[in-house]
C-alpha cells in the first residue's frame, strides 16, 4: 500500500504560505505581508489568479515564504466558488520544508485545503519508482486532523486497487486486501468461493467468473458495532473482456478499473474504521469478485441464469455482466433487512456519456436522502449528480421469455435500465442508493493524480449522520 502522507509538527521550523485571492485593481494581498514582499510580488506579476505562486526572497538568498493564488471567492455569475482541493496545487509546486498556513481568507476551507495537500501527495510507486511532493503542511488550526488523515487513508486504498494491474489484483487478490483490512479492523470476513457459490444459491456469481484463471467468490466482512445496519456492495469485477461479446481493444484498456466499486466500499470502510464511526453501527460490506473472461465454460448471449432471488434473466450481452454480480450480492444484503443499502459499480458507458468522467451519478428514490448525500458531496468536494429510477423504462429490461433482460437493445437511457435491474433485487425494506462511478481521473489534476480514484465517499461519509438512523 502506499505509504500514507503525514502532517509536518507544529513546532517545526517552517515557512509562511500566504493564501491570497485576486481583486479588481490586483492581487488582494493580506494585510500581515511586509512592504518588501508586496513590492517584490507586484513586479513578479502575482495576481491571485488559481494556482499561482510566488516565492519569497529572504536574507541571503534563501526563501523566506510563500503567496499562493487560491482564485475568486464567487463564480463569473456572482455564485460561491466550489472549492475543490485548493492548495494541492501548492503541495505540488512548492519547494521542499514545512509550510504553515499565515492567513485564512474569507470563504477557504482549511479542511478541504488540508485534504487537497495530502491527496497531491499520492504516488503509485509500486511498479516505477517515483517522487511525492517534498513540501509538508503545518495541520491548519481547526482542521480535525485525524478526520482527514481518514479520509487519505480510504482514498489512497481506492486509488492503489484500481491502479493495480489484474495480473497483480485478481479476485483472490481483491480478497487478500479485504482481509487485510479486516485484520487491521477487527472485522469478520468470510469467503464463498467456486463451486460452493452454487451449492449457496449464487447462480449468476459464479456464472460471470466461472471462466476466470482465478475461481469467482463473494467476500463478506462484518464490522464490530451496534446501532442501525448500513450494507456496502461494490463491484469486484477484477478484470472485464466482456466475454463472449468480447470489448475492443480500445475499450479494454482499462479494464482493470471494473473493480472500482469494490474498491470505493473497501476504501469508504477503512476511514468509517479509522474514525471509529463502525462502533455506532453495523456495517456489513460485500464484494462479489471475478473476472468476466472467456473459455469453454463462459457463459453466453442468449443463456438464461436464475438469480438467488430467484428472478430468471435473459443474457443478451455477456459485457453487462457487473448488474448479474451485483444482483446476486444485493439480494443477500436485502435479506437482513439493512437501514440504508448502497451499491457502488463502474457499471455503464452510458452514464459516462450523461455526465462525465468527473461527475458520477447515483439512484435514490428517497428524496430526503438523496438531498442529504448530494448536499455533501457538494460541501465536500466529492461532486455527484442524482438521476431518476424512472419507472416508465421498467419495460425496457423486461424481455419475453424472461423476467429480466440485462442489456436491453436501443441505446438508450443505460444508466438508468442498469439502476432498474440492480433495484429489483434491493429489496423493499432499506433506503437503497445505487452510485455508478467511473473510478478513474483521465488527466492529472490538482488532488487527482492520472488513474484510479475514489468516487461518492466522502459524499456518504458525511451524510450518514442524517440517512443513517
Amino acid at each position: 500500500m502506499t505509504p500514507l502522507p503525514e502532517f509536518a509538527a507544529p513546532f517545526s521550523a517552517s515557512l509562511p504560505l500566504w493564501l491570497v485571492r485576486p481583486g479588481a485593481d490586483g492581487p488582494a494581498l493580506p494585510e500581515g505581508l511586509a512592504a518588501s514582499d508586496r513590492t517584490w510580488a507586484l513586479a513578479q506579476g502575482f495576481a491571485g489568479t488559481a494556482g499561482q505562486l510566488c516565492l519569497l526572497p529572504g536574507e541571503g538568498g534563501v526563501i523566506s515564504g510563500a503567496l499562493f493564488g487560491i482564485g475568486p471567492q464567487a463564480d463569473p455569475a456572482g455564485r460561491p466558488a466550489r472549492e475543490r482541493y485548493s492548495l494541492a496545487k501548492a503541495a505540488e509546486t512548492l519547494p521542499e520544508g514545512d509550510w504553515h498556513l499565515a492567513n485564512a481568507p474569507e470563504g477557504f476551507d482549511p479542511q478541504l485545503g488540508a485534504l487537497g495537500w495530502l491527496f497531491a501527495q499520492y504516488r503509485f510507486t509500486r511498479y516505477k519508482q517515483g517522487k511525492s511532493p517534498a513540501a509538508r503542511l503545518v495541520c491548519p488550526e481547526g482542521v480535525d486532523a485525524d478526520r482527514v488523515l481518514a479520509l487519505a487513508a480510504g482514498e489512497y486504498l481506492a486509488r492503489d486497487l484500481i491502479n493495480t494491474p489484474a495480473s497483480d489484483m485478481g479476485p483472490a487478490d481483491l480478497e487478500q486486501a479485504a482481509r487485510a483490512l479486516a485484520a487491521r479492523h477487527g472485522a469478520r470476513i468470510s469467503v464463498i468461493e467456486g463451486q460452493d457459490l452454487l451449492a449457496q444459491n449464487f447462480p449468476m456469481i459464479h456464472a460471470v467468473g466461472r471462466a476466470g484463471a482465478q475461481a469467482p467468490r463473494l467476500i463478506d466482512l462484518r464490522f464490530p458495532g451496534e446501532g442501525p445496519m448500513l450494507t456496502l456492495v461494490g463491484k469486484g469485477v477484477c478484470f472485464d473482456t466482456g466475454g463472449l461479446d468480447i470489448k475492443p481493444p480500445s475499450s479494454m484498456g482499462l479494464m482493470k478499473k471494473d473493480m472500482g466499486g469494490a474498491a470505493n466500499v473497501l476504501g469508504l470502510a477503512e476511514t468509517l474504521a479509522q474514525l471509529g464511526l463502525t462502533a455506532g453501527m453495523r456495517l456489513r460490506v460485500l464484494i462479489p469478485a471475478v473476472e468476466n473472461s472467456i473459455a469453454g465454460n463462459a457463459f453466453r448471449p442468449g443463456d438464461i441464469l436464475t438469480s438467488r432471488k430467484g428472478l430468471t434473466v435473459e443474457i443478451n450481452n455477456t459485457d453487462a455482466e457487473g448488474r448479474l454480480v451485483l444482483a446476486d450480492a444485493l439480494a443477500l444484503a436485502a435479506e437482513e433487512k439493512p437501514a440504508v443499502l448502497i451499491s457502488m459499480a463502474t457499471l455503464t458507458g452510458a452514464a459516462r456519456v450523461a455526465l462525465g468522467p468527473d461527475l458520477p451519478p447515483f439512484f435514490c428514490d428517497d428524496d430526503g436522502t438523496a438531498t442529504a448525500v448530494q448536499r455533501a458531496g457538494r460541501d465536500n468536494a466529492d461532486p455527484i449528480w442524482r438521476m431518476p429510477f424512472w419507472e416508465p423504462y421498467e419495460s425496457m429490461i423486461e424481455p419475453v421469455i424472461a423476467d429480466l433482460d440485462n442489456a436491453p437493445g436501443g441505446g438508450f437511457a443505460g444508466a438508468i435500465t442498469a439502476a432498474l435491474f440492480l433495484r429489483r433485487f434491493a429489496g423493499e425494506d432499506a433506503t437503497y442508493l445505487h452510485f455508478d462511478i467511473y473510478g478513474w481521473q483521465p488527466v492529472a489534476a490538482p488532488g487527482r493524480t492520472k488513474g484510479g480514484t475514489g468516487q461518492g465517499m466522502r459524499a456518504i461519509l458525511n451524510a450518514l449522520p442524517e440517512i443513517l438512523k
